[in-house]
């Protein structure tokens, strides 16, 4: 691969996490880089107990690193009080889990619009944006179905959507076709990354499918508490 000539919108730079209880200090990240660039697909393959939600977390903002920095479209995060960051988050950041968390008594195109209305977008165009992303995703004979009235990829793509509605710049999403059939799984798969690619997005996506990642643009994973790249 190149050397990008941007800088990466999604940096961690020696980040370390642990964990104190009464008898112990568990380190789960001693130390990990990772540098993610615009439009560039980056998939976290790790077993469970490495440390891969920990990643995610603090990648997302969820977690503070106990040391390190993590850097978000060249802002550093780790001192922010919980104000800046839930900024960053709500703006900055979108999310994709494996449940779908969609909220069942609204349409697909209300889904899509609350994250920007919470955002402060009116009414008007955040219903105009969620309709052409989830049209551009496949689902505009969806709109005015609610989650029940949708299959399981139908309901992942409506996640997606909600996910970039604000026009974050970083994409986080973990096992996000974990609950779908192997053919499923992929159509959603590969419009994840298709969008990535359309968009600019800096995705990290946490899989344990590994024909899936590997046509993502780079493999990583977590080894004693240091993200190695993978071949």
């Amino acid at each position: 691969m190149s050397t990008p000539t941007t800088d990466p919108v999604l940096f961690l730079w020696k980040v370390e996490r642990r964990f104190v209880d009464a008898e112990q200090t568990l380190e789960i990240i001693r130390g990990a880089d990772l540098a993610i660039w615009p439009g560039q697909s980056v998939a976290l393959i790790a077993p469970s107990g490495t440390g891969k939600s920990t990643l995610l977390h603090m990648a997302g903002l969820l977690e503070r690193p106990d040391k390190g920095e993590i850097y978000v479209a060249g802002q550093a995060t780790a001192e922010l009080d919980d104000k800046a960051r839930t900024a960053i988050r709500r703006n900055g950041l979108g999310f994709v889990y494996q449940a779908h968390h969609l909220l069942p008594e609204f349409t697909a195109l209300e889904n899509v619009m609350l994250p920007q209305m919470i955002g402060g977008l009116d009414r008007t165009e955040a219903k105009l944006r969620s309709a052409d992303l989830l049209r551009y995703l496949g689902l505009g004979e969806r709109l005015t179905h609610r989650p029940a009235e949708l299959s399981g990829g139908e309901q992942q793509r409506v996640a997606l959507a909600r996910a970039v509605a604000n026009r974050p710049r970083v994409l986080l999403a973990d096992e996000p076709t974990g609950n779908l059939d192997p053919v499923t799984s992929e159509r959603v798969f590969m419009t994840l990354v298709q969008l990535v690619k359309a968009t600019g997005l800096a995705a990290l996506v946490a899989t344990h499918n590994l024909e899936l990642a590997r046509r993502m643009d780079r493999r990583v994973t977590i080894r004693d508490g240091l993200v190695v790249e993978l071949p």
